[in-house]
């Protein structure tokens, strides 16, 4: 499986059978490059600007927004389950969808423009979690005091802190630091723009990984 960071949200993903792009931002709006990838599988977690500009990226691809359900792209089968991005249920800023998707073994949970914490139900289905994306910047986001509690619920192998404040951003995100308070630095790796990893690379908890753009 291969991973990339494409800055704030944005991630790909890629194996043998699909290159899939998730939360695309078109770079202008909040301050950065937009992605320069092709893909043929786009996903967006919450319909707002800052996640779902499919237009910039290249190639032809099947299109998602907030897809609650199963998605079976071509036999690569991704569920969307419901959450909010907002913790007022949805009734301020709307549904949020976090996918759940298996690749080389390895299981992945991207949740995207995660407001509160999911329901009971939606977190023993991301029991046995490999690698969890979550937001961190609080921007449209659930609070930092929240985020431990919901790490601590799921119990996945890996954290991958996304949507934080870096150089040039011009969205009013917390820090990288701000979520390292409290927390040892050990555990938290810069693993570069890219990795590449297979099922037996992750067999316990690694703590915290940071991609760099």
């Amino acid at each position: 499986m291969f991973i990339r960071w494409h800055g704030y949200s944005c991630f790909e993903f890629a194996d043998d059978r699909v290159r899939m792009v998730m939360d695309p931002h078109d770079g202008k709006s909040i301050g950065i490059w937009p992605p320069t990838v092709a893909a043929n599988l786009v996903l967006c977690t919450h319909n707002n600007y800052d996640r779902n500009a499919f237009r910039v990226i290249y190639g032809h691809h099947k299109d998602y927004t907030e897809a609650i359900g199963e998605i079976d792209f071509n036999g690569f089968k991704i569920t969307g389950l419901p959450s909010f991005s907002d913790d007022k249920m949805g009734a301020e800023r709307g549904v949020n969808a976090i996918y759940m998707f298996e690749m080389d073994g390895l299981r992945i949970a991207f949740c995207g423009g995660l407001g509160d914490i999911p329901s009971d139900k939606v977190i023993d289905r991301m029991r046995g979690t490999d690698i969890m994306f979550v937001p961190i910047g609080e921007y449209g986001t659930m609070p930092l005091e929240k985020v431990d509690g919901f790490v601590s619920k799921v119990e996945p192998k890996v954290v991958v802190p996304t949507d934080y404040r870096v150089g040039g951003i011009t969205l009013p995100l917390s820090t990288l630091s701000q979520y390292m308070e409290g927390k040892d630095e050990e555990d938290f790796v810069h693993v570069g723009n890219e990795v590449e990893l297979m099922e037996d690379d992750i067999s316990e908890f690694t703590g915290y990984w940071i991609f760099d753009r």
